[in-house]
């Protein structure tokens, strides 16, 4: 897992960082948040050497994913680090600046080309929030609980301090960018709170898909920006609905969807119905359900064809909120019980869900269960009915 998380931060820093950075340079932007006596004279001197500690926060946070082991302790430094990025790409995408001074040429040969490469790869944009201070705060928080020694933990905040001066000493930053990181490591703290990970999974990375498209449509033209505006605010919602548990926001009624809705989520159906198509052609030639237990069947929503293979006066419940039911199964014995997907249901709703299917049931009819892809919560329902109905 701590590969995963780090290679998601990598590419979530790759278009963040790398996008604005670009679009700044195409548009040589000019504005500069350095503070009038900055700009008049240099407030601190060019220290070439500063370039290593600089250098560093890579490495440190490729460490950092693996000190801190699996668990709650990964899944809270990686959001962080992931929300710093997305807010920081956004002020960087919305409010470019630059460092308004050239920074001198080393003496040395091997820093001059340490400097040539940090000016390849980082041109002088990106600045307010500084990523640097916001990371080493974040790496601090991250790694002092991972490390006993006293003397260990005094050389990583020794270390630390010397990363966040190197971003003023190489002439990176000013003084606004660094408050600005720190910041922006506090609101990062705030928001991704150990313990809370787990229950809001989902919602984050919807929401940081939505903070990226906002990004993109701040480094594109008009009027190719209104349909990054719209991708942004159709992912806020989906995230404001995983993040109150809300899982009827979809208003599905008898098997579909309302107009005002496909209006609103359309990025979010589409995307589960091209997921649908996929499942079905990975699965194909196999049958779309399999039977749990005599007269119960579970699987993933049916097509046309499918739904006549199911037995005579069978009641179908779906469990999917995303996928339109069809229309061949929309009838009298159609239940709906919206769950989320990924995300684990509440007691009252697996209540009414078993009793539903025992209702069914005991009645001597056959019962569908069946969520998007057949994959969890079909399957997750079934086992907690039988172990509740099972002699």
């Amino acid at each position: 897992m701590q590969l995963v998380h780090l290679i998601i931060n990598a590419v979530v820093f790759g278009l963040c960082y790398t996008l604005p950075n670009h679009a700044a340079h195409t548009a040589q932007v000019q504005r500069s948040l350095a503070l009038p006596f900055e700009q008049a004279i240099p407030l601190l001197p060019f220290v070439p050497w500063m370039i290593i500690p600089y250098a560093s926060s890579g490495p440190l946070l490729v460490l950092a994913f693996f000190m801190v082991g699996k668990g709650e302790a990964l899944r809270v430094l990686s959001r962080r680090l992931m929300l710093a990025t997305v807010a920081a790409g956004l002020v960087f995408a919305w409010f470019p600046a630059r460092f308004p001074a050239l920074r001198p040429l080393p003496d040395n040969e091997l820093l001059q080309f340490a400097y040539a490469l940090l000016d390849a790869t980082d041109r002088p944009y990106n600045q307010f929030p500084s990523l640097h201070i916001a990371y080493s705060v974040l790496l601090w928080t991250a790694l002092r609980p991972t490390i006993a020694s006293r003397a260990w933990r005094a050389l990583l905040a020794c270390w630390l301090l010397l990363l966040a001066a190197s971003t003023l000493l190489t002439w990176q930053h000013t003084l606004a960018d660094i408050a600005g990181g720190i910041v922006l490591a506090g609101l990062a703290c705030l928001v991704v709170r150990p313990g809370t990970t787990a229950r809001h999974s989902v919602a984050f990375y919807y929401a940081v898909m939505a903070g990226m498209a906002l990004l993109a449509a701040g480094i594109v033209a008009p009027p190719w920006q209104w349909p990054w505006f719209y991708l942004a605010a159709s992912l806020a919602l989906v995230a404001l609905a995983y993040a109150r548990r809300n899982a009827a926001f979809l208003r599905k009624d008898q098997g579909r969807h309302p107009a005002w809705i496909w209006f609103l989520f359309w990025p979010y159906l589409a995307g589960y119905g091209l997921t649908w198509l996929l499942v079905r052609w990975r699965h194909r030639g196999q049958s779309a359900f399999r039977i749990a237990a005599d007269g119960l069947l579970i699987g993933r929503r049916l097509s046309a064809g499918e739904a006549q293979q199911l037995p005579p006066d069978c009641c179908v419940i779906d469990l999917s909120a995303e996928l339109s039911e069809t229309p061949a199964l929309r009838h009298a014995r159609y239940r709906h019980f919206p769950l989320l997907d990924l995300h684990a249901p509440t007691r009252a709703q697996i209540r009414r869900i078993i009793a539903a299917i025992h209702k069914e049931r005991t009645q001597g009819r056959p019962v569908y269960l069946h969520c998007a892809m057949g994959y969890s919560r079909s399957l997750f329902i079934a086992r907690i009915y039988l172990h509740a109905y099972t002699p």
